[in-house]
């Protein structure tokens, strides 16, 4: 059977969900995609996909650190005196993670407990009102996701995707990048393998991560710094099935990086 993603969208339509106010543990995080909307004049349309960031849902989930209450263990007030980091921030790292991958030139790149493998296990003082306060991933980001979609659905009738994104650094790559972190409603591979190419010959490793490219995509119109947690995907031809974040992180046997 031919993936969506093979036929091609034509055209894919990026629609920024601009000016959402800062939030607050607690906060009813389908409210603020929907008076999101509101504000922007955009109405959520079945087969829409809604990439989400991190931060405003780990905001909402009240994933949130006082760093003023940390005690540094000895290998963070080490690290972070070598290298002139916040001790109370690499302890919190350092409890987030359940591998160290790195851990030299300034630089952690760890596991969590989700399975990523990213720098300073997600861990994130940018963007936090509040003063010393560091943002931490999503308990269970996949929950997240479905469970925002599940809601929308309810309040809507609206069947959409959605995807939690987050920013990471790529080995062998310069700058960041979003990739999926969460999904819920979309099939986030898309697996051509044992397809024929356009000269008949078939695929053997062929799987495009679409989740992490429309991640992606939706950075451009997001941006870092303009209140824009949320951005609608509009004609892109996704599988609609459950899919998950996890299904995105390599099996430990295929990863060379480790």
């Amino acid at each position: 059977m031919t993936h969506p993603h093979a036929l091609g969208a034509g055209e894919v339509r990026l629609l920024g969900l601009r000016d959402v106010p800062e939030a607050h543990p607690g906060d009813d995080l389908v409210a603020l995609v929907l008076d999101a909307a509101r504000a922007t004049d955009v109405a959520l349309r079945d087969g829409d996909i809604l990439v989400v960031t991190q931060k405003v849902v780990s905001k909402v989930e009240g994933q949130l650190v006082n760093l003023n209450e940390v005690e540094p263990s000895d290998l963070a007030l080490r690290f972070a005196e070598r290298w002139d980091k916040d001790p109370r921030y690499v302890e919190v790292v350092l409890r987030e993670s359940v591998r160290i991958v790195r851990m030299e030139r300034g630089i952690l790149i760890t596991q969590t407990r989700h399975g990523l493998i990213c720098a300073n296990a997600g861990v994130d003082a940018s963007n936090v009102a509040g003063g010393d306060i560091a943002c931490l991933l999503p308990r269970d980001p996949d929950r997240s996701a479905a469970e925002l979609r599940a809601a929308l659905r309810e309040r809507t009738g609206v069947e959409i995707a959605v995807i939690i994104s987050d920013s990471f650094g790529r080995p062998w790559r310069n700058g960041i990048t979003n990739v999926a972190i969460g999904v819920a409603g979309i099939a986030p591979l898309a697996d051509y393998r044992g397809q024929p190419d356009d000269f008949g010959r078939v695929m053997h490793a062929s799987v495009i991560a679409v989740a992490d490219e429309l991640a992606a995509a939706a950075e451009l119109v997001s941006g870092k710094v303009s209140r824009c947690p949320f951005t609608l995907i509009r004609g892109y031809p996704y599988e609609r099935r459950d899919g998950a974040g996890a299904d995105l992180i390599m099996d430990p046997a295929m990863d060379l990086f480790r």
